[in-house]
């Protein structure tokens, strides 16, 4: 029996001894980079290396510590046809038993690292915006939902951050740097300000408003007139653009999460300005 956990406190308040398995060296092409670090216990996982046979054999090798009494142990595999897959590189593991303390410390680092994840706001609480809520609960980013309607947001049953305003554009001015914003409000007019509220912040990873080539046309018109001629060059409108022609909002949040996760991942804005701070982590 494997049951992963996806909640840190959870996975280690339970007690139960765990190993620590973590990628000190990577060469060549692998799943996961050095440094990425997964939690197993005898029945249950927290984050991953890769998966594949990789993890399997990590996994199996974790248990029988665990079984046998072993504090540490180093693995060096290759990516190959040795193991059953087909990456090239080669990869270098130290295993071991955690102390009540590692456990502790562990723990502290996994949240420490969660806040410090990138902000993703979503500013409307309709259906397009609920459902991208719904998809980015499970990703490894800190989402809030913004809207002025309490109905609305008490539609929304995705866990994440909630926030009822009476004036959502002071959630964009107090943003951290690097945030991700998604508009798509009730109200044409209020998109246009929330919009260019967040790009006039300058170091957005990603700007987005739902609409189409017309609305676009119209939002840099208004910018012209009333933002000093700001500049609307880095927004992205529509959202979620594709070739499917499928409108229900599940689709499109599907898009517009790959899209803004993309932007916080290989983004030249992006938080810190540098691939490895904004890497999103799975095991978070």
């Amino acid at each position: 029996m494997c049951t992963l956990v996806t909640n840190a406190s959870q996975f280690f308040e339970t007690g139960k001894p765990v190993i620590r398995a973590e990628l000190t060296r990577v060469r060549g092409s692998s799943p996961r980079e050095a440094g990425t670090e997964m939690f197993v216990t005898g029945t249950t996982l927290f984050g991953t290396i890769g998966g594949g046979q990789l993890e399997h054999i990590v996994i199996t090798q974790a248990r029988t510590m665990l079984s046998e009494g072993t504090l540490s142990t180093v693995l060096d595999l290759p990516l190959g046809p040795e193991i059953g897959q087909c990456c090239g590189g080669r990869v270098e593991l130290r295993l071991t038993r955690m102390s009540g303390k590692d456990r502790e410390d562990a723990l502290y680092r996994l949240k420490a690292g969660k806040s410090e994840q990138p902000h993703v706001y979503i500013m409307g609480s309709g259906h397009v915006g609920r459902a991208i809520a719904n998809v980015l609960q499970h990703a490894p980013v800190n989402c809030v939902l913004v809207d002025m309607r309490a109905e609305e947001l008490a539609l929304c049953d995705a866990d994440v951050d909630k926030r009822l305003r009476a004036i959502p554009e002071v959630d964009i001015f107090n943003a951290p740097k690097g945030s991700a914003f998604v508009v798509l409000t009730h109200d044409h007019g209020l998109d246009f300000l929330l919009t260019s509220a967040a790009l006039e912040l300058g170091h957005a990873a990603y700007v987005g408003m739902i609409g189409s080539a017309t609305k676009r046309a119209k939002l840099r018109s208004w910018c012209e007139s009333h933002c000093n001629g700001l500049s609307i060059e880095d927004l992205t409108c529509p959202i979620g653009a594709t070739a499917s022609r499928d409108k229900r909002p599940e689709i499109i949040a599907a898009f517009v999460a790959a899209e803004v996760l993309t932007a916080l991942t290989t983004g030249a804005k992006a938080a810190g300005g540098s691939e490895e701070t904004v890497l999103l982590q799975a095991a978070q």
